[in-house]
């Protein structure tokens, strides 16, 4: 198998990446920041895009490409939005027809409903510029499939946690409190608290790896049944983001005190309850999450380089 990243140099694109290389693909990396910097909003990154799709004529492409933590709603839109409509523009001018595999986001559903789970059928109303920008690059994919300009999937995303997980995220920022919690107690010092407005919310969360699994999966399923269809990748688990930091401290064996300042309500409104329903997903792809949340979060610690402090550590591992 031949496959094309895009974002290959990113958080997800490099599972994806690793996950290809261990299946014995030949997978080519595409990023603004490689050597070839390939950037898909400029005319001249997607001249460059076509060549290679030319010359090496993919079997799949993955995109993984897009913009979340620290961007504001125009460069959101042009990456999850516009980057995505101009891809499948490029796609459809090939003289082959790879397969595209586009990374969604549980955020394009919105808000959801406490004790429930949000399946494919779901429909989308999100509530922030991210959910929106995302839900357009999806209906770029689909629209396209549907006028038989493109062979097509869309993998819609619970959160996603594991080794090198971005600054920006709320884990991320949990580890990088610990890695300063645990240069304060070198000194002698007592670590700052964690602080939130609130941790009352659930979300559901997968690790990337599993993710990079559903990618192959979804490259390896029959046409047939993947093609034009969005199928949800998640742990179909709501997860209290209060046990989720609280776990995290655990894990590290940091002496942190983590204190919560607002009423219980948070400002996001898509973020209150989060669980995919992910059952099409072992139905379609024979896929499903191989990898709990204390594997996820322990390796996402390790690659933020908290370091290991002593038995509270090894207890929390066991």
């Amino acid at each position: 198998m031949r496959a094309v990243v895009l974002g290959g140099t990113g958080f997800l694109g490099r599972h994806i990446h690793g996950a290809f290389q261990d299946a014995g693909a030949r997978v080519v990396p595409v990023s603004r920041s490689d050597a070839t910097h390939t950037d898909l909003t400029e005319d001249s990154g997607l001249r460059r895009l076509a060549e290679l799709l030319a010359r090496v004529r993919p079997h799949v492409v993955v995109n993984a490409a897009g913009r979340a933590w620290q961007a504001d709603e125009r460069q959101m839109a042009e990456g999850n939005a516009e980057l995505v409509d101009r891809l499948v523009g490029v796609l459809a001018a090939q003289d082959h027809r790879p397969r595209l595999i586009h990374l969604g986001s549980v955020h394009e559903y919105g808000p959801g409903h406490a004790g429930t789970s949000t399946a494919e059928e779901h429909p989308a109303a999100p509530s922030t510029p991210y959910g929106r920008t995302k839900l357009l690059g999806t209906r770029s994919v689909l629209r396209a499939v549907a006028a038989g300009e493109a062979d097509g999937v869309v993998l819609r995303l619970a959160n996603v946690s594991g080794p090198g997980t971005p600054r920006g995220s709320l884990l991320r920022q949990v580890a990088d409190h610990l890695v300063e919690a645990a240069r304060a107690q070198d000194r002698g010092e007592i670590p700052e608290a964690l602080r939130f407005r609130t941790l009352a919310v659930r979300r559901d969360f997968v690790d990337a790896r599993d993710v990079a699994d559903a990618v192959l999966a979804a490259a390896a399923a029959p046409l047939s049944s993947v093609n034009g269809q969005i199928v949800n990748i998640g742990r179909g688990e709501a997860v209290l983001m209060r046990h989720l930091v609280a776990r995290m401290v655990a894990l590290s064996g940091l002496p942190v005190e983590v204190v919560e300042d607002a009423d219980g309500r948070s400002p996001r409104e898509d973020a209150q309850w989060q669980r995919l329903d992910v059952s099409k997903a072992r139905r379609v792809l024979g896929w499903h999450p191989h990898r709990d949340l204390d594997r996820s979060l322990r390796d996402l610690l390790d690659t933020a380089c908290v370091p290991e402090r002593g038995e509270e550590r090894e207890e929390a591992q066991t």
